[in-house]
């Protein structure tokens, strides 16, 4: 029988809330909340992920650390923006690759906020000599990255996303009959979740599932970067 959700709806009340008193005031207040329904439960999630994700996904690193690990920091970098607001209104979990270190690797990401959530995998904005490879794979090899792409289990779970060039990247013919695959700069595919969802004791076994069923995208991905998944 599987373990109980270390997460709760508290979590995403406590995100709501930040979403309305983004402010180091608040936020100094309410630290002690933080801890208690956000951090340590997902410091929790990510602990019992980390056993069945090197089973699944071996490449692929769930890290329980309060810092440098998969939890990603809930404070903004504003130093080049606009938006001011000091903290993430989200939680972020990201799975890195083991080679990321050397080289930007796919990886998968779990989002958790109070109006979305959802499990990603992929390459998200990768380096132009990452983006380079990944399409000339996809020019060289057309039917492996379609058997990836269309792929029974991952199409039913994940839906490819981010965003795409308006014209055909250099090197490559508008006639291509990959075109549309090749103009994109994110290799992402994302599968939506509820914040019930993260409730459920089952939450584990459902993440690894859909990291199973995006196996054919990143085993693509890592094979057009020489790395291994």
């Amino acid at each position: 029988m599987p373990a109980a959700s270390p997460i709760s709806l508290k979590l995403f009340e406590f995100l709501d809330d930040l979403s309305r008193n983004n402010d180091r005031d608040w936020f100094a207040a309410n630290k002690d909340r933080y801890e208690r329904d956000l951090r340590e439960p997902v410091l929790d999630l990510i602990g019992q992920l980390e056993k069945p994700l090197r089973r699944s996904a071996p490449m692929l690193q769930a890290i329980a650390k309060r810092s440098g690990g998969s939890l990603m920091r809930i404070h903004r970098d504003t130093r080049f923006s606009k938006d001011k607001t000091p903290y993430k209104t989200n939680v972020g979990i990201s799975l890195r690759h083991q080679a990321d270190k050397d080289i930007h690797a796919p990886g998968a990401y779990i989002h958790l906020a109070y109006d979305e959530c959802f499990v990603a995998a992929g390459c998200w904005r990768p380096q132009r000599e990452t983006l380079a490879a990944i399409r000339k794979a996809i020019a060289h090899n057309p039917k492996a990255w379609r058997r990836a792409r269309d792929n029974r289990k991952f199409r039913e779970s994940f839906q490819l996303s981010g965003e795409s060039l308006k014209t055909s990247p250099r090197d490559y013919d508008k006639d291509h009959p990959e075109i549309i695959d090749l103009r994109r700069i994110d290799f992402i595919a994302v599968a939506p979740l509820s914040p019930t969802d993260f409730t459920k004791p089952d939450i584990v076994p459902k993440i690894i599932g859909l990291l199973r069923d995006a196996k054919p995208l990143m085993r693509f991905l890592c094979d057009a970067i020489d790395v291994p998944y």
